[in-house]
């Protein structure tokens, strides 16, 4: 399988003296050109992986503490256009905008435009050890909200805890981690999801939801559905009359939100349970439950069903799986 492309950089392979600079050109090359300065300019250790959707532009920073700042002069010399989510996985510190400022830390986005001035800085929660932050970044034409209400999100603070913003997070953070998980066939699909739920967590926030195209409001609940879903595996009357009942739906309607899906609700429930009792089953810390008592905490019932479905999706039995996984 030829798996998505991810372009790594890092600075330790350079002489300590070139690193800061040849860290400016990667911010400027993957992101905008922007003046940068950091107590640890005189040895900068720093990293970057990048993961190019076509559309939506996703990286991974990891650097010491600094401080940003996009000055008209470089807004004028390099103009990309635009929308940049910012989501730190440590640290703290603040961004500002249009005379506004947020927060910057693992609660929540932070929303830029790259054509206007920006700034921000960054720093660690203790005393030493690099930074993190997750970006997306999203072309002006390519986001479904017209740009008068993008422009009341600039600077502020959007939760990535709660809601579509944490559907928003949770999605980016899997795709950063583990892009050899997806093929490079699937890029386009993948990009279209974080289209779309980058647009409704925007859209969210504002209480504009109406004002986004049908098929980005049907991916964004299509994502809260299987969120939901996966938060209640465990419920042995989890099934789509309940699924449906709880987000205000027919069953019908639920159906036919997974109409253009390689999967139904009921595969969905059932492939989702299948994975968790997988991974359980071969969990050395859990040898001392059954295997009835693994697939009981995942909401199989019916023994004999648990081991057919677990069959035909793996090909063996689950004892057999765990036997195989004790032994390697």
């Amino acid at each position: 399988m030829v798996v998505l492309a991810v372009a790594s950089v890092d600075t330790a392979g350079l002489p300590p003296a070139e690193r800061f600079a040849f860290w400016q050109d990667v911010v400027a090359r993957d992101s905008a050109a922007a003046r940068i300065s950091s107590a640890h300019a005189a040895d900068f250790a720093a990293s970057a992986r990048a993961v190019d959707l076509g559309v939506v532009r996703l990286g991974v920073w990891r650097y010491p503490s600094l401080e940003l700042a996009r000055t008209p002069r470089l807004i004028r010399s390099s103009d990309p256009e635009f929308y940049q989510l910012a989501l730190p996985l440590n640290g703290h510190g603040v961004v500002s905008q249009q005379r506004r400022s947020a927060r910057l830390d693992p609660s929540g986005f932070a929303f830029i435009d790259t054509v206007r001035p920006h700034g921000s800085r960054h720093a660690p929660d203790r005393a030493a050890g690099p930074l993190e932050t997750l970006t997306a970044l999203v072309p002006h034409r390519a986001l479904p909200l017209p740009p008068r209400r993008a422009a009341a999100l600039l600077a502020a603070e959007i939760p990535a805890d709660a809601g579509m913003g944490a559907l928003l997070a949770n999605f980016l953070r899997r795709l950063v981690a583990h892009p050899e998980q997806y093929a490079a066939s699937d890029a386009p699909g993948l990009d279209r999801i974080a289209l779309d739920l980058i647009a409704g967590t925007l859209a969210g926030q504002l209480e504009v939801e109406g004002e986004l195209p049908v098929e980005v409001r049907i991916t964004g609940l299509r994502a809260r559905v299987e969120a939901w879903i996966r938060q209640h595996l465990a419920d042995p009357e989890l099934n789509p009359a309940a699924v449906a009942e709880a987000h205000h739906l027919s069953v019908r309607a639920l159906h036919r939100l997974f109409d253009d899906a390689d999967t139904t609700v009921a595969a969905l429930i059932r492939t989702a349970r299948l994975d968790r009792c997988f991974r359980d089953l071969a969990d050395p810390g859990l040898r001392h439950l059954a295997v009835h008592q693994v697939a009981a905490r995942w909401g199989f019932r019916d023994r004999a069903h648990f081991s057919r479905a677990f069959r035909a999706a793996y090909g063996l039995s689950p004892r057999e799986h765990r036997d195989r996984s004790i032994r390697t």
